[in-house]
C-alpha cells in the first residue's frame, strides 16, 4: 500500500518539495527555470487532486495527464506512424495518396508490382481483353438525364461531386468545389443546406438537394414553400432537383448542423434561426406515401419548368422502394433519376450505431434498385446514380457493372481540396479549412489552387477509367457489365459478378413468374398507398 502511494504521488511530491526548497536560492540564474517548471507542475497536480471528473488524475496527479495527452493525439500517431497503406480508417493511405496525386497532376503509377494480396478472399479485378479497344476521350463520358416527362434534360458527367452542404463545408471549400466543377463541366450537388452565395460565385452546374428541412424553400413553419422553390429552381445554374429521402451515414436520422457552426450566413441561406442546432426532421412533411412522393416529384418538375427531378436514398426496407415502383406504375409519374447512397457513405458526423449498423451497403442497394426497375420495365426510363466511398476509376467501374449510369463522390473531392481525414468535421476545428466556419481556419484553403485540384482529380480519374475500359476491350462506360468484373471467393475459386448476383429479366416482376424468392416476397409486400408492408 505504501509503495502504491509512493508511486502515485512521488512525482507530485517531488515537484512541490523542489519548488519550496529552491525558493531561497533563486539568485542562482540556472535554478529559476527549474523552479518555475516544478511550480507550474505543482499547481497542475493540486488541480488534479481537487477536480472530481477524472479518477486517473486524482489518483496520479500530474502523471495522469499523460494518459489524456496520448489519447488526444492517438489518431494522428496511428495515421502517420502506425497505419499500414491498406488499412482503411475509413479510407486507406493508398486511397488518399491516389487522390492527392491525381489532384496535384502527379503520376500515380506504382513500381515493383501490386501491394494487394490477390489471393485474399474478396479481391476484385476487371478481366481484360486480348484485343484492347482504342482509347476513348473521357470528355465523352456523359449521361443524358431526363425521362419522357422532363422538358429540360441535363447532360451529366459520369463522375460528379456528391451532396455536401454549405455549413458542413466552409465557404472556401464550396467555392473551390464549384469552380472545379465549372472547369471540368461536371455537377456539384449542393447538399440539403440550400444554395449559398458561394455556390453561385463561379457558375458551376448545380444539383439542388431538397431535404426534409426544405432549406431555401422553407415556410415559417418549416414546411415546403412552392413559391420560394420556383424562384430558386428557375436559376439557369440549377440543372436538376434531388429529393433526399435518406443518406448513407445516418439513414432515418435527418441532418444535424451544430449551433456553433450556424453563422448568420448559414442562417440566412437556410432560413433558420441562429443560436440553435439546425436539425432536419427524419421524415418529409410534404408526402407520407409512395404515391404522394411521386405527386411531389411531379409538382417540383412543374414548378422548376420541366427540369429533371429525382430522389436520393440509402436502401432500407426493400418493400418500401418496391412500393414506390408500384406507385410509378399506377400513377404513370416517373422520377427522372434515382441516386442510391450506400451505408459506407458519409461526410459529416453521425451516431456510431447509425454509421456502423444501419442501412444497406451500396452494392446490394444499387443492385436491388436496378433489378426492381428492370423487372418492372422502367429501367430504360430512369437513370441511376451511385454514391458511397467512390474515389478511384475502379470504384466507378464496379458500380457501373452492377447497374449505375454514373457515380458521385463526396470524400474523394474533399481529399482533392486538402482534407487529411482528421475526422474533426463536427468540431468546427478542421485543420485544413474544409469543414469549418472559423474564418481563420478556412482562410488556409486557397480557392484558386484547390479548384484546379478538383478539376485535375476529376479529369485524371476519368482518364484512368478510359484506360481500364480500353484494356477490357470496351469503348464506353455504358458497355461494362457484371460479366467484366471478377471477385475471389476462396483460395481456389473466383466468380464473375454475373455469377454471384441475381439479375431479373425485363418485366419479370410484372409477369407473375419471379425467379428470385426474395424479390417475389418483397414485391408481394409492397404497396403504392403506404410505406407499410401489405398484410400477409
Amino acid at each position: 500500500m505504501n509503495l502504491s502511494l509512493l508511486s502515485r504521488y512521488a512525482f507530485f511530491a517531488f515537484c512541490v518539495l523542489f519548488t519550496l526548497a529552491s525558493l531561497p536560492f533563486l539568485g542562482h540564474q540556472w535554478l529559476w527555470p527549474l523552479t518555475l517548471l516544478t511550480g507550474v507542475l505543482s499547481l497542475i497536480g493540486l488541480g488534479d487532486l481537487l477536480q472530481t471528473r477524472h479518477a486517473v488524475r486524482r489518483n496520479y496527479p500530474i502523471l495522469g495527464n499523460i494518459r489524456y495527452l496520448v489519447e488526444g493525439i492517438r489518431p494522428e500517431i496511428r495515421q502517420y506512424l502506425l497505419e499500414g497503406d491498406a488499412e482503411q480508417l475509413p479510407f486507406s493511405r493508398a486511397q488518399r495518396s491516389l487522390v492527392y496525386a491525381r489532384a496535384k497532376n502527379e503520376g500515380s503509377d506504382k513500381p515493383f508490382g501490386t501491394l494487394s494480396d490477390v489471393y485474399q478472399n474478396g479481391f476484385e479485378f476487371i478481366s481484360h481483353s486480348m484485343r484492347p479497344a482504342p482509347l476513348t476521350d473521357p470528355c465523352s463520358f456523359r449521361v443524358e438525364i431526363g425521362g419522357p416527362q422532363c422538358s429540360q434534360p441535363y447532360s451529366a458527367s459520369l463522375f460528379n461531386i456528391s451532396a455536401m452542404s454549405f455549413g458542413s463545408l466552409s465557404a472556401n471549400a464550396i467555392r473551390a468545389l464549384n469552380e472545379g466543377a465549372k472547369l471540368g463541366e461536371f455537377y456539384h450537388d449542393t447538399g440539403e443546406g440550400s444554395i449559398s452565395p458561394y455556390h453561385r460565385e463561379h457558375g458551376g452546374d448545380l444539383v439542388w438537394e431538397l431535404g426534409s428541412g426544405y432549406f431555401g424553400c422553407r415556410a415559417s413553419d418549416g414546411r415546403f414553400d412552392p413559391e420560394r422553390f420556383a424562384a430558386q429552381a428557375a436559376s439557369p445554374q440549377v440543372k436538376m432537383i434531388e429529393i433526399k429521402l435518406s443518406q448513407g451515414a445516418k439513414p432515418g436520422h435527418g441532418g444535424i448542423l451544430p449551433k456553433h457552426k450556424v453563422t448568420e450566413e448559414i442562417a440566412n441561406t437556410r432560413g433558420v434561426p441562429m443560436g440553435e442546432d439546425c436539425i432536419s426532421p427524419s421524415r418529409h412533411s410534404a408526402f407520407s406515401t409512395p404515391t404522394e412522393l411521386l405527386q411531389f416529384i411531379a409538382q417540383l418538375r412543374e414548378l422548376s419548368g420541366g427540369k429533371p427531378v429525382g430522389f436520393k436514398f440509402c436502401l432500407g426496407h426493400p418493400w418500401e422502394f418496391m412500393g414506390i415502383v408500384k406507385a410509378m406504375l399506377e400513377t404513370g409519374i416517373l422520377p427522372d433519376f434515382i441516386v442510391v447512397d450506400g451505408k459506407e457513405g458519409g461526410t459529416g458526423a453521425a451516431p456510431l450505431e447509425f454509421t456502423d449498423h444501419l442501412g444497406v451497403p451500396l452494392r446490394e442497394g444499387l443492385l436491388f434498385v436496378h433489378n426492381t426497375l428492370v423487372g418492372s420495365n422502367l429501367r430504360d426510363k430512369i437513370k441511376l446514380g451511385a454514391s458511397g466511398k467512390i474515389v478511384s476509376a475502379f470504384d466507378i467501374a464496379r458500380v457501373l457493372a452492377i447497374g449505375a449510369d454514373w457515380a458521385n463522390s463526396a470524400r474523394g473531392f474533399m481529399f482533392a481540396i486538402g482534407c487529411i481525414q482528421s475526422q474533426s468535421c463536427h468540431t468546427n476545428k478542421c485543420p485544413t479549412g474544409v469543414a469549418t466556419q472559423d474564418p481563420l481556419r478556412q482562410r488556409a484553403l486557397v480557392v484558386e489552387d484547390k479548384a484546379q485540384r478538383v478539376y485535375n482529380f476529376h479529369r485524371n480519374t476519368l482518364k484512368a477509367l478510359a484506360e481500364m475500359l480500353a484494356a477490357a476491350g470496351l469503348d464506353h462506360p455504358s458497355q461494362i457489365d457484371a460479366k467484366h468484373l471478377v471477385q475471389r471467393m476462396s483460395a481456389t475459386e473466383i466468380k464473375l459478378f454475373a455469377q454471384q448476383h441475381v439479375f431479373l429479366a425485363p418485366g419479370e416482376l410484372l409477369s407473375g413468374e419471379i425467379s428470385g424468392e426474395f424479390y417475389q416476397r418483397m414485391w408481394q409486400m409492397a404497396r403504392a398507398d403506404s410505406f407499410e408492408p401489405a398484410p400477409a
